[in-house]
């Protein structure tokens, strides 16, 4: 998993409304990638609408929110339409963009071990420079979280 003082990796992929988007777009802009494991499930709507609520305050702080999931990009615009969520939602159907962050791995779930996408929040600066990487997400006070580091 990348780490504190790294900077993230080039990517290119498409948003929930069809939109190439590039990771080079960011530079300048403080941004906050989150990774979530899939579209319109308990947790991952959580953490979504904790974000969408607090959204204007993260914006004022100068952040531009992404989410990435393994969802298609008809997925994410579904979940995204049902939620009002104002910020992108990146497709990443092939796991390129998860596995170069780092954000996939074993898991375990009721002893049974497998391997997904490690809900993962990385803070990154203008520069693209990952300032902070929040590995225990808490779905439902996330932006706290966020804004303590």
């Amino acid at each position: 998993m990348l780490e504190v003082g790294q900077k993230i990796p080039e990517f290119s992929t498409l948003d929930q409304h069809g939109n190439t988007v590039v990771s080079g777009d960011f530079i300048g802009k403080k941004i906050i990638i989150y990774f979530y494991p899939k579209d319109d499930t308990p947790g991952c709507t959580k953490e979504a609408c904790n974000l969408k609520d607090n959204h204007e305050l993260l914006v004022n702080q100068g952040y531009t929110v992404l989410g990435v999931s393994p969802d298609t990009v008809n997925s994410h615009h579904k979940f995204a339409t049902k939620f009002e969520l104002p910020f992108q939602l990146l497709a990443d159907t092939d796991l390129t963009i998860t596995k170069a962050f780092g954000a996939w791995g074993e898991k375990n779930n009721y002893g049974k071990k497998y391997f997904g996408l490690l809900r993962t929040t990385f803070v990154v600066d203008e520069n693209g420079i990952i300032e902070s990487v929040i590995k225990k997400v808490k779905t439902d006070d996330h932006t706290a979280q966020i804004l303590k580091k």
